[in-house]
């Protein structure tokens, strides 16, 4: 189980960017084994994952969708990871989900249910 508080969410046209955050705390087991990612959802449609990174190695997944356009990254220290997102577009608007889960490495097919943590979930909103 962990704790997760997503932040940087907001509004942006379109082609513009955005970065959030998510913190990660009250680790009950090591804070190396724990895949950690961003899903989203827009109204009316199933989770999406976006992408994911393993706190141990820095493998990183990303969904198709979003190849070549966002960044997942971490700062261990910190238990912090961040999600850069360029050239963004309409369809990008979504609530977007911090995701946990302990585990020896990442899925590399992001599939909502097989992560056991989540954030309150931070809004992306992006205008043509």
């Amino acid at each position: 189980q962990v704790r997760l508080v997503e932040s940087g969410g907001g509004s942006v046209q379109a082609g513009g960017s955005l970065r959030l955050s998510c913190a990660a705390s009250e680790h009950t087991r090591s804070k190396n084994m724990y895949c950690m990612g961003w899903f989203r959802q827009a109204p009316g449609k199933a989770r999406e994952g976006v992408a994911v990174i393993y706190s141990g190695d820095g493998t990183t997944y990303y969904g198709d969708s979003v190849k070549g356009r966002f960044t997942i990254s971490q700062d261990a220290a910190k238990s912090t990871i961040y999600l850069q997102m360029d050239s963004l577009k309409p369809e990008d608007t979504a609530m977007y989900y911090c995701a946990a889960d302990y585990r020896h490495q990442c899925p590399w097919v992001l599939i909502a249910s097989s992560f056991n943590d989540w954030g309150q979930g931070t809004q992306v909103t992006v205008s043509s």
